[in-house]
């Protein structure tokens, strides 16, 4: 593998309401270090407001790991911190407006720290890894249905139109408790990470997304192309996708 020094790593990002929603819930972050998908939950415009806020927490560990207030040995622990804070910011605003109890907001995310891309998450948002023509989903879905696979007690045909399929057992909703599983992946030139909200994963499969990504070295063309396959697919939720690139950096550059 090559030295830490000599990988970089490029994401671009796309978000679309569906085919059949009015509003978009989702939120993504793609910034220096941090990537990050959200989808909300709790209604138009509170599910906007709890997506809003975990990408602005984000976008602030982000800025962070540019300014170098946060220590190598510091950074898995600050971007499991995360969870809480935004739990803390989301709890004060139902605390403040009644009607925002409830609201809530899944997280997936990824910290680059030049040899490998921490993540955390909880809720059914995803993020996989591509490396040489193979797609591994790096997350699990904190899901009932994924309960029930793990269990045995359904099996993936029947999980795949089980009528609570996405009701969620994990996620950062005001007035409970929420915990993210954290892991960390070694990087390569030529992976790609792939991070999307449900509503990608709800109409494409993983080897559909896997062509795409095989099929499409342009990041930009990629997520396009899978943006577009599910809403021809007739995207019944926000779709949201962020896509980043591992690469040798190039020597000559500033």
């Amino acid at each position: 593998m090559a030295n830490s020094s000599e990988l970089r790593l490029t994401a671009v990002s796309r978000t679309h309401a569906g085919c059949l929603r009015a509003y978009n819930q989702d939120a993504v972050h793609v910034g220096d270090y941090v990537l990050a998908v959200a989808d909300g939950m709790g209604g138009h415009a509170h599910g906007e407001v709890a997506s809003s806020v975990a990408v602005t927490v984000l976008a602030e560990l982000d800025a962070a790991v540019a300014a170098g207030e946060v220590a190598e040995i510091d950074k898995s622990a600050a971007l499991g911190s995360v969870v809480g804070e935004v739990l803390r910011r989301l709890d004060a605003l139902a605390a403040r407006d009644s009607g925002m109890h409830g609201m809530g907001t899944t997280i997936t995310a990824l910290l680059w720290d030049g040899a490998s891309l921490l993540g955390v998450h909880i809720g059914d948002s995803r993020a996989y890894r591509w490396r040489a023509g193979v797609i591994e989903q790096l997350t699990q879905d904190h899901t009932l249905v994924q309960s029930l696979l793990d269990s045995g007690r359904v099996t993936e045909e029947e999980a795949a139109v089980h009528p609570r399929r996405n009701l969620l057992v994990r996620a950062i909703q005001t007035g409970g408790p929420a915990e993210g599983d954290l892991f960390a992946d070694p990087v390569q030139p030529g992976d790609r990470y792939l991070l999307c909200s449900d509503g990608l994963t709800a109409v494409l499969t993983d080897e559909t997304i896997a062509g795409v990504l095989a099929d499409l070295a342009d990041p930009d063309a990629a997520v396009d192309h899978l943006i577009d396959l599910s809403l021809r697919g007739g995207a019944p939720d926000n779709v949201s996708v962020v896509l980043a690139d591992v690469s040798l950096a190039d020597p000559t550059a500033d």
